[in-house]
């Protein structure tokens, strides 16, 4: 479901991106040098970028991949006032022209093959770039820039406030998106792409900054060189992108062990980990903890494993007490020789206790298969009504009750989690 907010995002990206090329076509490309040259970075760069398969295993991997390189080019090109010495004049809407003919030049290889990015990423990028062409190029040809802000010491700060508050405004229209996809509050949805921002982020900013200086001063020759410690980052991430992906996989091939072996009933890890991000972004997680908080959701059946005979539809929270805390100690033995952070078995381990005492995670993955095994099996054929009542007279002492009216109100949103056999995507710099 798209809200309103986010269809006029949509539409106005467009209406700018087909009247900046339809005046720029109509009037010509001033200083086609400059123009040529950051178009074809922004073109290597939508090239360069990678698409890794998401893994079917694991909810919520992040999809989405930024082209490092393209950004900090289309965010340079914005913030280009002199070429070597000389002033340019290209202005506002020639910016935006060259950046949307390039973006799209180098995204029509991904779309042939089904990987291209999503049109909120492109809407997004061509609306940022403009804030930030808004920004410098009107004080840039008034000339208000000409004295002591436009050069020296005070430029790369004026630059870099700049790019900050562009920043910001990419936060802002991406939460649009990350609110409409996933049902979460808008002011959630922006604390979370105002965290996402410390990833690379800083690096595609600066990296911007620094391009536009370094044209001014040293020429169009200045844009190979400079672009070097980027594109090092850019290979960085990808590699870092990989191994994360290499561990959803390994990690969901466990999961699904117990399926395998009749422990449990078909995609229920998957089921309890989509559901337990959920609360967890509900309950205002980081991303760091909501990965950790993934991980002992996938794999906290594992333990079922040492069971002599399975757990009729391996709905454990009908077991008595101590044979709860015995399986979840052999899974967190299991987790911790997977090679698993140290966080993640201690979360596995630690799921049978008393919430008062579980760390946080650990709360939300005991109530999320708590509900899963009432909701799957035979105990509750009302529902989740009844489930979630179930876990209401529970919250003395088995559940956290905040934990349980998170997870109710994740429902109310309609989230459960994906379909047996079904994975989960997420959607997300300029």
């Amino acid at each position: 479901m798209r809200s309103p907010a986010l269809l006029a995002v949509r539409a106005a990206a467009g209406t700018l991106a087909a009247a900046a090329l339809l005046h720029t076509c109509w009037y010509r490309p001033a200083e086609p040098g400059p123009a040529l040259a950051f178009g074809l970075l922004i073109a290597l760069g939508e090239l360069a970028r990678r698409e890794l398969p998401a893994p079917a295993a694991a909810p919520a991997v992040d999809t989405r991949r930024p082209a490092p390189l393209a950004s900090a080019g289309a965010l340079a090109y914005a913030l280009l006032g002199q070429n070597a010495g000389q002033p340019t004049h290209h202005g506002v809407l020639q910016v935006v022209a060259v950046v949307v003919a390039a973006t799209l030049a180098g995204v029509v290889p991904h779309l042939a093959r089904g990987r291209g990015p999503a049109l909120d990423h492109l809407a997004g990028r061509v609306l940022t770039v403009t804030f930030a062409a808004l920004c410098f190029q009107p004080l840039y040809d008034s000339g208000h820039l000409a004295g002591p802000l436009g050069r020296g010491p005070l430029l790369v700060p004026f630059l870099l406030l700049v790019l900050g508050l562009t920043a910001l405004c990419g936060a802002v229209l991406a939460a649009l998106a990350t609110a409409a996809r996933t049902g979460l509050p808008y002011g959630r949805a922006l604390r979370e792409e105002l965290r996402a921002l410390a990833g690379i982020g800083p690096a595609v900013y600066a990296a911007g900054a620094v391009l536009a200086v370094g044209v001014a001063g040293a020429g169009l020759w200045a844009l190979p060189v400079l672009c070097v410690p980027l594109l090092l980052t850019q290979l960085s991430f990808h590699r870092i992108a990989a191994v994360r992906a290499t561990r959803h996989e390994t990690i969901g091939s466990l999961a699904r062990a117990t399926e395998i072996a009749g422990y449990t009933r078909p995609g229920h890890a998957r089921r309890v980990a989509a559901l337990s991000r959920e609360v967890g972004r509900e309950l205002g997680l980081p991303e760091r903890e909501l990965t950790v908080l993934e991980y002992a959701a996938l794999m906290h059946d594992i333990g079922q494993l040492s069971l002599v005979d399975p757990v009729p539809g391996g709905a454990t929270a009908g077991l008595p007490a101590g044979e709860r805390r015995r399986i979840a100690a052999l899974g967190g033995e299991v987790a911790r020789r997977t090679g698993v952070p140290r966080r993640v078995a201690v979360v596995v381990e630690r799921q049978a206790e008393p919430y008062r005492d579980q760390p946080r995670a650990a709360r939300i993955v005991r109530a999320a298969n708590a509900y899963e095994d009432l909701v799957g099996g035979a105990r509750h054929p009302a529902g989740s009504l009844a489930a979630l009542e179930q876990l209401r007279l529970g919250t003395g002492h088995e559940y956290q009750p905040e934990v349980v009216e998170a997870l109710a109100r994740v429902l109310r949103r309609g989230g459960r989690g994906p379909r047996e056999g079904a994975g989960v995507g997420a959607s997300g710099p300029v």
